[in-house]
């Protein structure tokens, strides 16, 4: 029996319970795990004797409480290609920086976090410390390298020119495949 418990932001229980509790019970249906919601002290019990399944719940609550809507979330269990990749700001900048760091990653009216969404075909969600990307393997290591880009500092052009040369790449070699 694998069992985790994983914290959960209070904003985030309602989102990851859903109307009349929809999001939890189909959670629960596609992979066969058992979630004991605790909104008292913000965790949630993850219980599964499958690995496969547990793994995809774990992924799932933890997308959910790190700010992405259940939709979005709920694509890593239809989707064997997706994966989720979570960057805690708080292990690679100071407290104070926090604020800056995150709005560099946002840009003037979200066209940045926008612009690496579309390019890279990833979903990103920034939310408290965190910065969580959803998308394919190798997308989502090239978003992850954008943010981490943007945290060192780089300009917004310099790592625009980054993420549309590694779509570049990773449609040739999608190609090459074909």
């Amino acid at each position: 029996m694998n069992v985790l418990e994983i914290e959960i932001p209070e904003d985030r229980i309602g989102a990851l319970i859903g109307k009349d509790g929809e999001i939890k019970k189909l959670i629960e249906e596609k992979t066969g795990c058992k979630l004991k919601v605790s909104s008292k002290f913000g965790f949630v019990r993850i219980e599964c004797e499958d690995a496969i399944g547990f793994m995809k719940a774990k992924d799932v609550v933890t997308a959910i409480a790190h700010g992405f809507s259940p939709e979005i979330a709920l694509r890593l269990l239809d989707d064997e290609m997706l994966v989720l990749e979570v960057i805690d700001l708080s292990a690679l900048i100071s407290e104070s920086a926090m604020r800056r760091i995150k709005g560099r990653i946002i840009g003037k009216e979200g066209r940045m976090k926008r612009q690496i969404e579309e390019t890279l075909n990833v979903n990103i969600s920034i939310h408290g410390k965190h910065v969580a990307i959803i998308g394919e393997v190798e997308n989502v290591a090239a978003a992850r390298e954008a943010v981490m880009m943007l945290v060192d500092g780089a300009q917004h052009s310099t790592v625009i020119k980054f993420i549309e040369r590694k779509k570049r790449e990773l449609k040739s070699r999608s190609l090459e495949w074909l």
